[in-house]
């Protein structure tokens, strides 16, 4: 029931993406009004999903705040601030100069405490999201995915669909674990 859910939300998340209205012409406006201020452009070279900085300026566009916070020599922290929810993407397998990357971690730490008999068990309910327990005992939602030289903005984008679909069937979760895995398959 919950790994339907989760493919659910997926498909609305992207089918909406795909449905927005068509643009209508604009109606003239006077002369004394201020110009609307202009939406973030794409960057300017070609989009590489492998580069850090190239889902930094997706997540720029929709509105979230992202900056590399640490660079190891395999390796690259991105710091992510959003109104739904603050989370890191770790880059791994990078280059020296942290490009070409080979995978990439979303990961989220949440308030909520569930046992690890729970999160193992929420662990059973879903095809891309998992959760753990930290050292401190703080438990975690994350995301993962293979970087491709093919990768395009739309695919970046369907990634980060697929990451808020799991940030929310979490959030479920941990509001009544219980709850939530006495529905489960």
């Amino acid at each position: 029931m919950m790994l339907r859910k989760t493919f659910l939300l997926l498909a609305a998340a992207l089918l909406c993406m795909g449905a927005a209205p068509a643009a209508k012409p604009a109606a003239p406006k006077p002369a004394a009004t201020k110009p609307a201020p202009a939406k973030a452009a794409p960057p300017a070279g070609p989009f590489d999903m492998r580069d850090p900085a190239s889902l930094i300026a997706v997540l720029k566009a929709a509105g979230a705040a992202g900056e590399v916070a640490r660079k190891d020599d395999d390796s690259v922290l991105v710091s992510v601030t959003s109104v739904a929810v603050n989370f890191s993407m770790q880059y791994a397998g990078c280059e020296r100069s942290g490009r070409n990357c080979k995978a990439v971690l979303f990961d989220a730490p949440t308030d909520g405490a569930p046992t690890f008999a729970q999160l193992n068990a929420f662990d059973q309910t879903s095809a891309t999201c998992r959760a753990y327990q930290d050292r401190s005992g703080k438990a975690h939602v994350v995301y993962s995915a293979l970087l491709f030289a093919d990768d395009s903005r739309p695919h970046a984008v369907t990634h980060l669909a697929a990451w808020q679909g799991c940030v929310a069937e979490f959030r479920a979760f941990l509001s009544n674990p219980n709850a939530y895995l006495a529905e489960a398959p």
